[in-house]
């Protein structure tokens, strides 16, 4: 009965992160979700709130951040992988914030690339796809 349990969990959390991603047109302000889906490369930058933009982006950070600290939670039970993936995440926050803001307040065509691959890190679950398997790994090798 347990397993079943962890299991409804597990897929619930998932289903969270789906549902955010499946729903982000309504949910978030972001000009560049049909800015990125069209031939951006060629493209003029689109308008943006930039204050607006960047509360939504941080918005999104955070709700992917607690769903997937949820999931390593009940996959590991471990506190220690909780706090030190809370400080990962904080740190990558930071790291990946003042690029995205360098590019959405000083937009160049040439960069848009590097602006897509930076914004990916802040919108997308990406850090619990690089923590799962490298938690699991930890655990084996424990």
């Amino acid at each position: 009965m347990t397993k079943i349990l962890e299991i409804s969990k597990v897929i619930f959390l998932v289903l969270l992160l789906v549902l955010i991603r499946a729903f982000e047109d309504e949910i978030f302000y972001d000009p560049y979700l049909t800015f990125f889906k069209n031939d951006y490369l060629y493209l003029d930058n689109p308008r943006r709130e930039i204050a607006k933009l960047v509360l939504f982006t941080t918005f999104r950070y955070v709700l992917n951040t607690v769903i997937s600290l949820g999931l390593l939670y009940v996959v590991f039970r471990d506190k220690a992988i909780i706090k030190f993936s809370t400080i990962i995440y904080a740190i990558a926050y930071v790291f990946f914030m003042i690029p995205f803001l360098y590019f959405v307040v000083n937009p160049r065509q040439e960069d848009y690339y590097l602006f897509f691959n930076v914004r990916r890190f802040l919108i997308q679950p990406l850090g619990l796809i690089l923590l799962l398997p490298a938690f699991y790994y930890y655990n084996l090798k424990r």
